[in-house]
C-alpha cells in the first residue's frame, strides 16, 4: 500500500513479490523506463551476512523489476568500509559476483573509481568533497537494511550514501575506509547528501537489526516491511519510525527536514 505521505509500504512474504508491489505503487516503472543508466547502492559495509548487509536476493529482484521496464544499462556499485577488505572481494563473499554473472550487470568498486571535485561554501565540514563521477551521472537507488547505529542511530538511505566517498580522501587511520566523518557522523551525512541524495530508496526491513549495524540483536518479531519512496527524508523518518524511533531525535534527518525532503508525521 501507498501512505498518504507518499511511502510505499508492502509486507514481506518473499522479495520479488513484495518489492515488485512496492514499486508498482509509485510508479516506478515508468520512472525506470526514461533512464539510460540506473545505479543500484547496496549497503555492503563487510562482508557480514544478511540482516546486517544487502542481501543479494533483495538486488536479484530490484534487478529483474528494472529489467521489465527498462533498457537502462544497469550497475551495482559500493564502496566497502573495512579497511582491511576489498570491494570485489566483498561482492564474492556475499554473492554478488555470482548475481552479476546471472543477470549480465556490471559490479563497481566506488572507492577506486575516477573522481570529481565538488564545492559548497555553506557546508560545514565538507566545504569540498571528492565523489565518483559515476553517482552524478545515473539515476541512484540507495538499497539499505534497517539497521540502528552507533554513531548515526540508523543507517538507512541517506547514511547509505557514505560508501560514494573515496578512502583516498576520507580514510584517517583506523579500521575504517569513512573514519573521516566519524567525529560530526550526523553532519558528514546531511552534508554529502546535499551533494548527492538518493533518487529512489528502497528499505529493505523485513528483518531489522536492533542494536546496532555490526551486530548485536536482530528485531524480534521481524518488521517484514519492505518500503520505498523517491523522498530520502520520509523514508528515512519512516524507516527510523519501524525501529521505535523519532525522526526529531535523530540529527542527520532533522537537518534534512525541509532542505532534502519532508520528513514523515510532520
Amino acid at each position: 500500500m501507498i501512505s498518504n505521505t507518499g511511502i510505499a509500504e508492502e509486507e514481506f512474504t518473499n522479495y520479488q513479490d513484495s518489492l515488485t508491489r512496492c514499486l508498482d505503487h509509485i510508479d516506478a516503472g515508468r520512472v525506470f523506463k526514461r533512464r539510460k543508466l540506473i545505479i543500484i547502492k547496496p549497503n555492503l559495509v563487510n562482508a557480514s551476512s544478511f540482516p546486517i548487509t544487502t542481501s543479494a536476493d533483495m538486488i536479484r529482484a530490484l534487478i529483474e523489476y528494472i529489467r521489465r521496464h527498462s533498457r537502462a544499462r544497469l550497475v551495482v556499485a559500493e564502496g566497502c568500509g573495512e579497511a582491511n577488505l576489498d570491494t570485489y572481494a566483498v561482492f564474492e563473499a556475499l554473492g554478488y559476483t555470482a548475481l552479476a554473472r546471472e543477470c549480465g550487470v556490471q559490479l563497481i568498486d566506488l572507492n577506486i573509481e575516477p573522481l570529481t571535485r565538488l564545492r559548497n561554501p555553506e557546508c560545514e565540514v565538507l566545504p569540498e568533497i571528492y565523489l565518483p563521477r559515476l553517482a552524478l551521472r545515473g539515476f541512484l537507488i540507495s538499497v539499505p537494511v534497517l539497521k540502528k547505529h552507533s554513531l548515526a542511530q540508523v543507517t538507512l538511505a541517506m547514511k547509505n550514501m557514505l560508501g560514494l566517498a573515496p578512502p583516498k580522501h576520507y580514510q584517517q587511520g583506523g579500521c575504517w575506509k569513512k573514519s573521516f566523518f566519524h567525529s560530526r557522523m550526523h553532519r558528514s551525512i546531511f552534508e554529502l547528501n546535499l551533494y548527492r541524495k538518493p533518487d529512489l530508496s528502497i528499505i529493505d526491513a523485513s528483518v531489522g537489526m536492533a542494536d546496532h549495524h555490526l551486530g548485536g540483536s536482530s528485531c524480534d518479531p521481524p518488521v517484514n516491511k519492505i518500503v520505498a519512496g523517491y523522498d530520502p527524508v520520509n523514508v528515512d523518518s519512516y524507516g527510523a519510525s519501524l525501529l521505535g524511533l523519532s525522526w526529531k531525535e535523530i540529527p542527520h534527518i532533522r537537518m534534512a527536514h525541509g532542505v532534502l525532503g519532508k520528513a514523515d508525521n510532520c
